[in-house]
Formats: C-alpha cells, sequence, structure tokens
C-alpha cells in the first residue's frame, strides 16, 4: 500500500482506493503486513479510514517484499497464511464486524476459503461477503502439495474443487471459488483472462464464474499525479498553461546528455522490466528506431537480462537514448513531464496506470491495445476526434514501428499535436469513478 510498501499497480490501489471510499460514506480498514521500514501498527489514513499492520518479526521484517534476487521466499506460503488469519483475528478483536472483505491478489486469496469455512460458522462473519481482485493473472501464489498441511485446513479442500492445481497448491484458484464476486482492474482484461493465452492455466476456473466476474478501472491519486503541483518538475503546468511543458522536456533532455532540442521528439518508458511489458518486441525495433531523428529514455529495473539489453542499447546510442536501471521517484515524474511521447508495447496489461499518468502530464500513449490499454487509448488516425494516443494491435515489430513513425508524424504536425496534447490533459481517470464503481459492486454483492 503506497506510501508504506509498494510493488506495480497493487501499492496504487490500495493505496487509492481506499481513500476514495472513505470520502463516500465508506468505513474502510485496510490491513497488510508490517513490513519493513513500517514504524507503526496503526494510522488514521483519511476520513474514514485507518489502516492496521500486521507485525511477525520473522515473517515480515525481511528487505523485499516477496522474494530476492535468488527467488521467491520458500516459506511465503505460511507468510500470507498467517496474514490472512491474523487479518480475519484482528477484525473481531477490533469488533469492525465487515460487510465486505475486499481481498487482492494470490496474497489475501486465502480470505474467501477461510470465510467459506474456517470461520463459517462464526456468527461475527455471519453476512460477510468476500470480494477478490486479480490484478494480474500472471501471479497465483503456486506451492508444493506438501507444504499444505501448514494451512491448518481440512485435507478434503486440496482437490480439483479447491487449491489443487497440476498437483501443487494454487492458492488463488482456491480465492476464485470461494469468492462471492470477483473482478479485475479493467473491464478488457476481464474478457482477456476467459481465454487461454491470458487466463495462465485459470481460464476454464473464470470461465465458471463469468456471472461474478466484473472489471472495473483503476484510476490515479490526483493528489499525487499532477503537473500543475508536482514537486519533482523543473516547472508546473497544465492544460490551461501547458508551453511550461517545454522545460521540463529542456530539463530531461539536459539529464540524459542529450541534445536540448524542442524539435526533436522524446519517447520515456517507466516500466518495470519484464516479459509481460513488450521488452523483447520493443527490442527488435530499437536500432532502426533509434536511427531516426529521436529520443528516448527508459526507467525501470527487474529482469538482469533486460537490464543489460537495455544499458547496451543505450551504449550503442548514447547520444539520443538513455537507460535508468533502478526506480527513482522524482525521475519518474520527469520522464511522465519531460516526454512528448510514453511507450507501453506491453504484451498483456491488466490495468496499466502510466498510461493514465502521461495523458494527464500532456504525455501521448504509445501501446498496444490490450487490457487497460485498449479501455483508455484512442488510436489518434483512426478516430481524430476523440484519439488520444496511438495504438497498435499485433505483437508485431513491423506493426509497432509504424505506429511510432504515426506518432512522429503527428508530432511533425504542430498544430494537431498541441490540439492532441491538450484533449490528452483533460482526460479523467480519477479514483473518484472507480470508487463509486466499487461501491455500486459492493452492494450488489451483498443484495
Amino acid at each position: 500500500m503506497t506510501p508504506f510498501a509498494q510493488t506495480g499497480g497493487l501499492g496504487e490501489v490500495a493505496g487509492s482506493l481506499p481513500l476514495a471510499l472513505g470520502k463516500l460514506g465508506l468505513e474502510v480498514a485496510v490491513v497488510m503486513p508490517r513490513y519493513r521500514g513500517i514504524v507503526c501498527a496503526k494510522k488514521r489514513l483519511g476520513q474514514n479510514v485507518t489502516g492496521y499492520f500486521i507485525e511477525n518479526e520473522a515473517y515480515f521484517n525481511r528487505a523485499f517484499l516477496y522474494g530476492n534476487g535468488r527467488g521467491d521466499y520458500p516459506d511465503n506460503l505460511e507468510r500470507f497464511s498467517f496474514f490472512c488469519h491474523e487479518a480475519l483475528a484482528l477484525a473481531k478483536a477490533l469488533r469492525f464486524k465487515p460487510d465486505i472483505v475486499h481481498a487482492h491478489d494470490w496474497q489475501a486469496a486465502l480470505l474467501p476459503v477461510l470465510l467459506k469455512t474456517k470461520v463459517a460458522t462464526d456468527p461475527f462473519f455471519e453476512k460477510t461477503k468476500c470480494l477478490l481482485t486479480m490484478h494480474n493473472l500472471q501471479y497465483q501464489g503456486i506451492f508444493p502439495s506438501k507444504a499444505y498441511a501448514s494451512l491448518g485446513l481440512d485435507e478434503k479442500l486440496f482437490d480439483v474443487k479447491g487449491f489443487e492445481f497440476y498437483g501443487k497448491i494454487n492458492l488463488l484458484k482456491a480465492g476464485i471459488l470461494y469468492a462471492d464476486a470477483l473482478n479485475t482492474v479493467s473491464p478488457t482484461y476481464a474478457k482477456e483472462i476467459l481465454t487461454p493465452e491470458y487466463g495462465f492455466g485459470l481460464e476454464g476456473v473464470l470461465r465458471e464464474k463469468t456471472g461474478r466476474l466484473k472489471g472495473i478501472l483503476n484510476g490515479i491519486d490526483g493528489n499525487v499525479w499532477d503537473p500543475a503541483k508536482d514537486r519533482w518538475l523543473k516547472k508546473h503546468y497544465s492544460s490551461h498553461v501547458p508551453k511550461a511543458k517545454e522545460l521540463n522536456k529542456a530539463a530531461l533532455q539536459a539529464s540524459c546528455g542529450f541534445e536540448k532540442n524542442p524539435r526533436i521528439p522524446v519517447f520515456g518508458m517507466v516500466t518495470r522490466l519484464a516479459e509481460q511489458k513488450g521488452l523483447d518486441l520493443l527490442a527488435k525495433v530499437m536500432d532502426p528506431f533509434l536511427s531516426r531523428k529521436v529520443q528516448m529514455v527508459i526507467l525501470g529495473d527487474g529482469d538482469h537480462t533486460y537490464e543489460s539489453s537495455y544499458r547496451n542499447f543505450a551504449r550503442k546510442h548514447a547520444e539520443n537514448c538513455s537507460a535508468l536501471v533502478g526506480f527513482g521517484v522524482a525521475e519518474s515524474h520527469q520522464i511522465y513531464a519531460g516526454s512528448d511521447f510514453l511507450l507501453m508495447p506491453s504484451l498483456f496489461e491488466p490495468c496499466g496506470l502510466g498510461q493514465m499518468i502521461a495523458l494527464k502530464y500532456g504525455t501521448l500513449p504509445v501501446v498496444r491495445k490490450t487490457g487497460g490499454l485498449a479501455d483508455t487509448i484512442v488510436d489518434a488516425d483512426e478516430y481524430p476526434k476523440r484519439g488520444n494516443g496511438f495504438v497498435f494491435k499485433e505483437r508485431d515489430p513491423e506493426e509497432l514501428l509504424d505506429t511510432l513513425d504515426r506518432a512522429l508524424s503527428a508530432f511533425e504536425d504542430k498544430k494537431r499535436f498541441g490540439s492532441l496534447r491538450k484533449s490528452a490533459m483533460h482526460s479523467d481517470f480519477s479514483w473518484d469513478r472507480s470508487a463509486h464503481a466499487y461501491k455500486e459492486y459492493y452492494r450488489e454483492i451483498l443484495q
């Protein structure tokens, strides 16, 4: 949960959605492990919202959340089983009787199972319903079957109608089967995960639950992402005063060692360096693309193979390519503000926040049509009146390069590009809209 500990979009959602729900009058308790660096056990987060941090020195006081450079922690099953059991015990201790337990991803997927089995006869949870949000089907919480006894559950639950998945424990699968309702973080992704291409082996299980599956698009926190008051920027700007964006572009060019030239388009990437993000696809067009009059800056960390690969591109094209391996908050804000385009060629993208942030900062997204990218970005050539970026459909390097060239053509037409930028900055992807959708879904589940 931002700002306490974060990996990916889940941290953004857990940090922003509860605050937006609290403003709508819902009483919210957010529960997460007390990871290293979190100094409190309880904290008031906002109107009607309190955060609680489950403590266990052996399980959670570690350098990383889920694993280190050698892989996942081998005791993750025990760690997050402990967390889920303690979360329900905390609710009872606080006398906080939940109408809805909203669980996120495999780390909390044991909660719907516990509610339907271990505490099913407890009057305290008699009317409690459970919603499971799946942020990325690629991550399912899979463990060896021999570890099942550590869950403290009936052995009968380890079967095809429960935890069993090709002879192993699958926490997400069990959560899907036992939850009262499911959702993903975009409408398109909710449809995609019903197919073998995107379901990662769970598409059959999910197809049985389609009547209880919904896609609700994530939002972005306007208090964090706003070029009119962003503390990391060289100069503030807005859709009403967009000219100052050029000063941020010049600052970004200077920090990357590029030529400071407003006539050269800057393409930015702020990404996790993982196969999902389309980095193999992009690598195939890097050399021809960087031979054009463009500049590119990439910020991210992750897979060491991609870190090495993109460092090599930066060395080879030092005059117009910069690879910043690692993750810096200031740098991410400066790339969104200083770039003309944001590149997201993802193979799949459950929601994606980068394209929404880019729009807010007047930076036009270049994306593949998948998941939340398909729900938020409209191709400016195909739909001139409502276009806000550039979209390609296939996992094809030639189509990607062609789409990048279409973006370059738009950049050359200053009047058109200015109009596109202004239209992008008027997009509304605030959490207020998403919170209303969740509130209605909670009511639907309770009924």
